[in-house]
């Protein structure tokens, strides 16, 4: 049976048990989440071990990135089979602090990130979101400090924001994304996923259906508009409401003109019932 991994609640305790742990020279990876562990986050352990001789997990569910109308309140915390799940995967410390901890009285700092945050994607719906981000990821680093972070590709606008914030900032952490886990229909795995009904369930697949068939479009020369609103139709006759679906320069996130400007990423978020759903893929 394997052992549990140590659980730490606040940052001396994170400091010793790093500095433990980094006996040796023993190189630290991280990967940040907010609970409700999958078999995507679970992807991403499997990775940090293939990069490093220790891993660390955080568990915070970031209030900073959630708005007023979101589910901070109602998001999924599976606290007993997330840490059975990391006990599986012989994570060595877990760092699991509550807000006061992250957040204490007086706290009065923040990261407002640009470029990459402010390509009109999520930034346009959720303009609170990246702030959010960028603040509790950049702490979480100087806590750890660890010498690679993983991130899932399933949130692709936040990879580009955490590696543009690492970079910028000197952090001294490489960030390295993991390829999105997919259900056997293709929906990207999502700790919101469980919000979806049973018909919606069925439904919610058309997301990554018309990404693939926008990109097979774009690859086979059309002309990108016009193959972006293929997709367009697809989702929105599902019953989607379509936020956006935007092909985008695949670095910077930049608009594009056509897929010579490249590389490429198509990049989609919809609600379908209450649920919102993201996903991307590469052109």
């Amino acid at each position: 049976m394997s052992r549990s991994p140590m659980v730490v609640r606040n940052v001396p305790a994170l400091r010793r048990a790093v500095e433990a742990l980094r006996a040796r020279k023993a190189a630290v990876a991280l990967v940040p989440t907010m609970g409700a562990l999958h078999d995507g986050h679970l992807s991403l352990v499997r990775l940090a071990r293939r990069r490093a001789q220790k891993v660390v997990v955080s568990i915070f569910v970031n209030p900073t990135q959630f708005a007023p109308t979101e589910d901070f309140g109602s998001y999924p915390r599976t606290w007993k089979a997330d840490l059975a799940k990391l006990t599986a995967e012989k994570v060595d410390l877990v760092w699991n602090p509550d807000v006061k901890a992250m957040y204490p009285d007086g706290f009065a700092t923040r990261i407002v990130p640009e470029g990459p945050a402010t390509a009109g994607l999520e930034d346009r719906f959720r303009p609170h979101f990246f702030g959010g981000v960028a603040t509790v990821v950049g702490k979480l680093f100087t806590q750890v400090r660890p010498d690679v972070a993983i991130f899932g590709e399933k949130d692709f606008q936040q990879l580009r924001v955490v590696t543009q914030m690492a970079a910028d900032l000197d952090l001294g952490v490489k960030v390295i994304g993991s390829r999105t886990v997919r259900e056997r229909d293709g929906l990207a795995m999502s700790s919101r996923n469980v919000y979806l009904s049973a018909e919606e369930r069925q439904t919610a697949p058309t997301l990554y259906r018309a990404m693939k068939e926008s990109a097979k479009r774009l690859k086979a020369g059309e002309e990108l508009e016009a193959a972006m609103e293929a997709g367009r139709g697809l989702i929105t006759a599902a019953g989607f409401a379509l936020d956006y679906f935007e092909a985008r320069h695949a670095a910077t996130l930049a608009p594009i003109a056509s897929i010579k400007d490249g590389p490429v990423r198509i990049l989609v978020a919809a609600k379908l019932g209450t649920t919102r759903l993201i996903d991307n893929i590469g052109v």
